[in-house]
């Protein structure tokens, strides 16, 4: 057995205001589990974003967190849980006033290869991003992959 208290795990860089990576704490294997506590304004993930090989559920605890999918805007309240299938588009943001707490679950852990999409102000659309640290190490941002422009930035 293994126990955690999810204030004694670091804080991982993203677009979330704390994200802690709680399935690393516990040396799970195979599934993943984060803790996230989102500002008013800010995302569970860099961008509009579908794994293709996991599984993935959100658990909101305390806010209203919309989801953007496929089928339009989800709205997710407190006590509520939302499932993505393997695949499926999504991306999910703290739209209203209230800070969100909220748990993501994955599984398997290891979820494929992961698609994300973003705006580019070069490209004028949405365009396939990755994911880069800073040449500082100070952030991590996200890099269009038709025209290498940066589109976000999150330390």
């Amino acid at each position: 057995m293994e126990r955690v208290d999810v204030d004694d795990v670091d804080d991982r860089m993203g677009p979330a205001d704390v994200k802690r990576d709680l399935a690393g704490a516990l040396d799970a294997t195979d599934v993943a589990l984060n803790y996230y506590e989102l500002a008013p304004g800010e995302s569970f993930g860099f961008g509009y974003h579908r794994h293709d090989g996991q599984e993935e559920m959100f658990y909101v605890e305390r806010g209203t967190v919309t989801f953007e999918t496929e089928d339009g805007d989800v709205t997710v309240a407190a006590g509520e849980t939302v499932r993505f299938a393997p695949g499926e588009w999504q991306l999910g943001t703290n739209e209203g006033d209230d800070r969100v707490v909220a748990l993501a679950v994955g599984a398997p852990q290891d979820m494929g290869r992961t698609t994300m999409l973003r705006e580019c102000p070069d490209c004028e659309g949405r365009t396939e991003n990755e994911i880069e640290m800073a040449d500082d190490r100070s952030a991590l941002v996200t890099i269009c992959g038709d025209c290498g422009a940066e589109t976000g930035r999150f330390d």
